[in-house]
């Protein structure tokens, strides 16, 4: 083993550890690395030797506890596993911290892999991708095995890769989606945990195809022009003996400490502060961006490494924030800033998305849970008493820019008894709908990138279920099939008109009126540097004739209102309004415009801006 190579190891700087560890396929056989620095013994076993431990053991570098083996039987293919005789004479067969794929579970071997794909053509996506701060970035957030699952699968029965990207692709295109969003793809061995629950943090799960199935489900979306972000679980892993944890019989991965090991979910931290164990979440967080093509990545649960266990009251993880720095330089560098990192932080820790050079912890994006909440916990409650809870609904813009955030409606909002977004509406059937298309309304023209899990476009009823797919069938019915055609219409304003998606300068957003709490009105105007679009919001049953103060004289031209017919609203006329303002005062601007607002209902109007006169 060369000495110089794992220096970085140690030192907690290195991202390609995968080419120093795992299983590799040389000239003659396949070279198993693994570092285990407090084992007595190690062997590789595997279907080339019959699995027996005598066959091959491994020898142990005592300097640096790397143990390495050539195997000139192992071939790509093949499945293995280190027996393990740990520091405490227990012997335990472990799979490999780096393996590349994995048995499907309930089996749980390492699978030996060859990682060459000679079919990426997507350099160009490659060389013109952005981190998108001034682009229309939608995200769709799903799970692979239930996007598109036919009703006669059974339990151990997957889609591939390869038989939804097609779909996929067109589902995107139709509702403006820039980004599709993957929960994760590491191997996991409970279905119920979504792959939050890892045990291969390099291995591609087998569930829904090969390494190279997935390599090509990429580079067809690159050529679609629609990125992907991962979901990457940096805090926690689960403790399967034949996993991660104690895995020389010391607390190598987690915390030595078990009460800071043991987490809520059941699983155990990892100990962020060592070195080695940095180096193989840098690696594991890049091996994605570097072998896949992944655009992004979205980090799970960045609220328990900021603060011990989430609890803000147990104080600031400082090793753990340090490391997260250092990932996100070290990545930034290495893709020249052109990839997404993205916080999942439920905390008001701040300056999450400000630079690591600046002091940041310098993530590109936070999701922004308190608007989510806020929200959702507003459209649940009966319109009488919305009025007393106005502040739900302007606060969000009192903090808005202090991070770079995304806006999310995920998957956590849509399972465990919660109720799908249309469900949580306030009403009637038909009240549940009108409500969704005018919070979906606020969504879209409210600054902040987008996050929708999948079947939020068709207004799913039914709870998400990872054994089902979702209910297209749902589009049989015209409250649904209505429902997409307005996603559709209102996700393409968001993406045709950058008003909307240079959302984070503070002179793009302006309240036209944030304090109409008695009529539970909202209006906003967003600025581009050719036109004004005005939102008007009406989360009450009442319609009302009402007057809104405007920056300056013009037509105001409706372009969508959430309550036309077509969208199975109230408005049986769908002519838009064109209203021309009146020079009167109002709302401290010098214009006004008097327009017919619907009840449950939400609309955009939009006037151009006046030609400036050119100077003599």
């Amino acid at each position: 083993m060369d000495k110089k190579k794992t220096q970085a190891f140690f030192e907690g700087r290195e991202i390609k550890a995968y080419t120093i560890f795992g299983a590799h396929p040389v000239k003659k056989g396949v070279e198993f690395t693994l570092w285990a620095p407090h084992a007595q013994k190690i062997s590789v076993i595997g279907s080339f030797n019959d699995w027996d431990p005598e066959a091959d053991p491994m020898k142990k570098d005592d300097e640096t506890g790397i143990w390495t083996a050539t195997v000139k039987e192992a071939a790509p293919g093949d499945s293995y596993k280190y027996r393990v005789t740990q520091v405490t004479g227990d012997i335990v067969d472990k799979i490999d911290p780096y393996a590349f794929y994995s048995e499907k579970r309930p089996q749980t071997a390492s699978i030996i892999a060859d990682l060459s794909f000679d079919g990426w053509t997507d350099q160009k996506w490659m060389d013109q991708r952005t981190v998108g701060f001034d682009d229309p970035i939608s995200i769709y957030e799903i799970h692979v095995g239930s996007w598109k699952r036919d009703p006669e699968m059974g339990p151990n029965d997957f889609v591939n890769y390869l038989d939804i990207v097609d779909d996929l692709i067109e589902e995107c295109h139709k509702n403006h989606f820039s980004h599709v969003e993957v929960m994760p793809l590491c191997e996991y061995p409970f279905d119920g945990s979504w792959g939050y629950q890892c045990t291969g943090y390099f291995s591609t799960t087998s569930r829904y195809g090969t390494n190279q199935d997935l390599m090509e489900f990429v580079n067809r979306l690159h050529n679609a022009g629609i990125g992907i972000i991962m979901d990457f679980v940096p805090v926690h892993f689960v403790k399967d003996n034949f996993a991660l944890a104690r895995f020389d019989g010391t607390p190598l991965y987690e915390y030595p400490n078990p009460d800071d090991a043991n987490s809520e979910w059941g699983t155990a931290n990892f100990d962020l502060w060592k070195e080695e164990v940095r180096s193989f979440l840098m690696s594991a967080a890049n091996y994605w961006l570097d072998v896949y093509h992944f655009d992004g990545l979205r980090a799970d649960a960045i609220s328990n490494a900021i603060y011990w266990k989430g609890n803000k009251e147990r104080g600031m993880n400082e090793g753990a924030c340090n490391f997260m720095k250092r990932m996100n330089f070290t990545l930034k560098q290495e893709y020249k800033g052109k990839i997404m990192l993205i916080a999942e932080d439920s905390t008001d820790f701040p300056n999450v998305t400000k630079s690591t050079l600046d002091g940041g912890l310098g993530f590109d994006y936070k999701w922004d849970l308190g608007w989510m909440n806020d929200t959702l916990k507003y459209l649940k409650m009966d319109p009488i008493y919305r009025q007393y809870h106005h502040n739900d609904i302007t606060f969000s813009m009192a903090y808005f820019y202090s991070e770079k955030f995304i806006l999310p409606f995920s998957h956590d909002e849509v399972v465990h008894g919660k109720a799908t977004i249309v469900d949580k509406m306030w009403g009637s059937y038909e009240d549940k709908f009108a409500q969704a298309r005018a919070l979906y309304t606020y969504m879209f023209t409210h600054p902040g990138k987008k996050l929708n899990f999948m079947g939020n476009e068709i207004g799913m009823f039914r709870e998400w279920d990872e054994q089902k797919g979702t209910d297209w069938f749902l589009l049989e019915y015209p409250m649904h099939a209505a429902f997409e055609k307005f996603f559709e219409d209102l996700t393409g304003i968001y993406a045709d008109n950058d008003a909307y998606y240079f959302g984070y300068d503070p002179t793009n957003f302006q309240w036209i009126n944030a304090d109409d709490a008695s009529r539970n009105l909202f209006s906003f105007m967003r600025k581009s540097k050719d036109k004004t679009f005005i939102t008007i919001l009406n989360f009450s049953t009442n319609p009302y004739k009402a007057q809104f103060g405007v920056p300056h004289k013009g037509i105001y031209r409706e372009i969508l209102n959430s309550q036309w017919s077509k969208y199975n609203g109230t408005l049986i006329d769908e002519t838009p309004q064109a209203v021309k303002a009146l020079r009167l005062s109002r709302n401290n601007f010098p214009y006004m415009i008097e327009i017919n607002v619907p009840a449950l209902g939400g609309q955009i109007f939009v006037v151009d801006n006046p030609v400036e006169k050119s100077k003599k």
